[in-house]
């Protein structure tokens, strides 16, 4: 695997290259993003190329939250891409990506990014789709893969996508889990060995909500709410327990396939998770 940190020598590298596999993080990787870049390799096949990225993107964090902090491992990161079968890993800095101050930012539609994750953390999916589109031009991948964890992130890029026409096909990854069921988060490592088994109730409180969805409940505000209780009972500041659409987020309706989401903070740590039905 080839580290690069500037755009010029990526665009070189990748010459000739006509098929891509791009799976963009943050780095202080974790199963869950192995199993992306592995779904890319076999996406790619073996005369593809895999490349990843690592790039803690400031356009992405409000002021209180923590990007000076968030944890950077890039020795650890790369030998585990490698493992993995990356290719590629592009890891630019500040300044080698933002050159100058973004004032060119990509904003997704209302609808779609100002509710739950864009309710509670205003900006974010501007950042998101700002960074992501960059690095779309930067690699020009065939195909790209994100995580179901950021469901809603995920559903943010699909659009984007759509609506840019940007030609890259979008892939999604099931979210990883340890094996008591906690959903695979870089901001777990924040969690205290007490605060990590107590965090196995946010995925528990979203099977709890669907299965009254499924023994006919049809009161959602009151699902809901009963989620909401539950967590707070037990020390959580929850933003949001919901039943949605998969299709767009919006109020769940019989016969279409449903997602149950999450936000909650544990102590100083924020986690989301999500099941589908």
């Amino acid at each position: 695997m080839k580290l690069i940190h500037t755009i010029a020598e990526l665009r070189a590298a990748l010459a000739g290259q006509p098929r891509r596999a791009f799976v963009p993080t943050m780095g202080n990787l974790h199963e869950g993003h192995l199993a992306l870049v592995r779904q890319a390799r076999v996406a790619v096949g073996a005369e593809g190329a895999v490349i990843a990225s690592i790039f803690v993107n400031r356009l992405q964090f409000a002021p209180h939250e923590d990007f000076d902090t968030y944890p950077r491992t890039l020795t650890r990161d790369a030998e585990l891409l490698q493992a993995a079968g990356c290719d590629y890993l592009f890891a630019p800095s500040e300044a080698e990506l933002y050159p100058e101050p973004q004032g060119y930012k990509l904003q997704p539609p209302t609808e779609l990014a100002d509710i739950l994750e864009g309710h509670f953390r205003p900006g974010f999916f501007t950042g998101v789709c700002t960074v992501v589109h960059k690095l779309f031009n930067i690699v020009q991948p065939t195909l790209a893969v994100f995580g179901k964890k950021d469901y809603q992130q995920l559903m943010v890029i699909r659009r984007m996508v759509a609506q840019m026409a940007l030609p890259v096909q979008i892939l999604a990854g099931e979210t990883a889990r340890s094996e008591q069921g906690l959903a695979l988060s870089s901001r777990n490592g924040y969690l205290s060995e007490a605060e990590r088994a107590e965090a196995l109730r946010l995925s528990r409180t979203l099977k709890e909500l669907i299965a009254g969805w499924r023994a006919g409940q049809r009161d959602v505000a009151a699902l809901e709410a009963a989620a909401l209780q539950q967590l707070s009972a037990h020390g959580w500041q929850p933003d949001y327990v919901c039943l949605r659409r998969q299709l767009d987020l919006g109020a769940p309706a019989e016969g279409q396939p449903l997602v149950a989401l999450a936000a909650a903070k544990l102590g100083k740590t924020r986690l989301i998770d999500n099941l589908e039905l």
